[in-house]
């Protein structure tokens, strides 16, 4: 544990979750409905997203710099997908309905924090969304899936969520060790989605941290 917590206390993107309990037997397998609102949304959110991205990465090139304006808009839509993934199919470990929301939303269960980097180097813009993050992609393609059956999509991920779906409906409640495991899969995901989107220079550990808070807020 003393190695885990010492080994990245200061890593820009925090993701941090609580479990919520109790949990219903059944929602879950309506949730799909209950989000298409938010899939609409964010639909044109992250066609904003890449835009933002593209004009980004010119902006670090010539400046060093990501425009604040911009930067704080892309973490509100990881933000937002994030609160929408926790309570459907990337975790189903909250019934509280997501907000419309690109802020903080600090009650929510589910939170995302990247701090904003003064500056970004010139030279990784070029690569590192592309070249250097093969491996992770090739890593979390596992974890997302390639294939999608409406709602659900075929990676480990979605698959151990469905998992935590039947275990609340024959015993109400949701394994710890299954949380901990999607919280890490979740985690690892989204500091990826911060690296590639130019968010960060921090190149993403190939690890799972596991469990609901970031390793340095472990007590």
């Amino acid at each position: 544990m003393t190695s885990t917590t010492t080994t990245m206390p200061d890593y820009p993107v925090r993701v941090d979750a609580v479990l919520d309990a109790p949990l219903s037997r059944w929602l879950w397998l309506v949730k799909w409905v209950l989000v298409i609102p938010h899939w609409i949304v964010l639909f044109f959110l992250w066609i904003a997203f890449i835009v933002v991205s593209v004009i980004a990465f010119f902006a670090i090139l010539f400046t060093e710099r990501y425009p604040r304006t911009l930067f704080d808009f892309n973490v509100g839509v990881l933000r937002w997908s994030w609160r929408v993934a926790y309570y459907s199919y990337g975790a189903l470990a909250t019934d509280r309905y997501p907000p419309f929301s690109l802020g903080e939303e600090p009650d929510y269960p589910a939170r995302l924090d990247i701090a904003y980097p003064e500056r970004l180097s010139r030279g990784q813009v070029l690569v590192k969304w592309w070249l250097l993050a093969i491996p992770h992609y090739i890593i979390i393609g596992f974890f997302l899936g390639g294939d999608h059956f409406g709602w659900w999509s075929g990676g480990l991920i979605g698959v151990l969520a469905i998992f935590a779906g039947f275990f609340l409906a024959f015993t109400e409640k949701y394994p710890k060790d299954l949380f901990d495991l999607v919280m890490g899969l979740n985690r690892w995901v989204l500091r990826v989605a911060a690296y590639t989107a130019l968010m960060t220079d921090v190149y993403p550990p190939f690890r799972l941290d596991m469990g609901g808070r970031e390793p340095d807020a472990q007590p």
